[in-house]
């Protein structure tokens, strides 16, 4: 199984600024279907606490900073993401809860399927009895 992980990309830079880039199939390990983005979160506000079947998905601070807390039902991992050139990859059957937004941040998520939401698990017990079974 794909393990959920922190992603470094890579970064082209010069006296004009930093470039850093992502590629479907190589860097995202997919092929990209959609991106979209979460911007002026209100403070005190979560983001996710839902979790995927199939989709996979690549989540990034592109501005400000968040706090990503990710589970398949066995491994937890917790991430404080502000870097734009870093990212978390989340494989299928993984539960997300992004909260702790700074003023100003923007949330980018690179997905690997188009909105379908027939592949949501809406609550923690409906995921937890859904991994069970994979």
């Amino acid at each position: 199984m794909k393990r959920i992980r922190l992603i470094k990309f890579r970064i082209v830079k010069d006296r004009r600024g930093n470039l850093a880039f992502i590629e479907g199939m190589k860097d995202a390990r997919f092929q990209i279907r959609r991106i979209y983005y979460i911007y002026d979160v209100p403070g005190g506000s979560k983001r996710g606490g839902h979790g995927h079947k199939k989709l996979e998905q690549i989540i990034i601070a592109i501005n400000g900073s968040f706090d990503l807390y990710a589970t398949d039902g066995k491994q937890e991992k917790r991430f404080h993401l502000f870097k734009p050139d870093h990212g978390v990859f989340l494989p299928k059957n993984t539960w997300r809860e992004i909260t702790n937004f700074s003023s100003g941040a923007v949330c980018l998520v690179i997905a690997s399927q188009r909105y379908n939401i027939k592949d949501y698990l809406h609550t923690y017990t409906e995921f937890k009895k859904w991994t069970a079974r994979k």
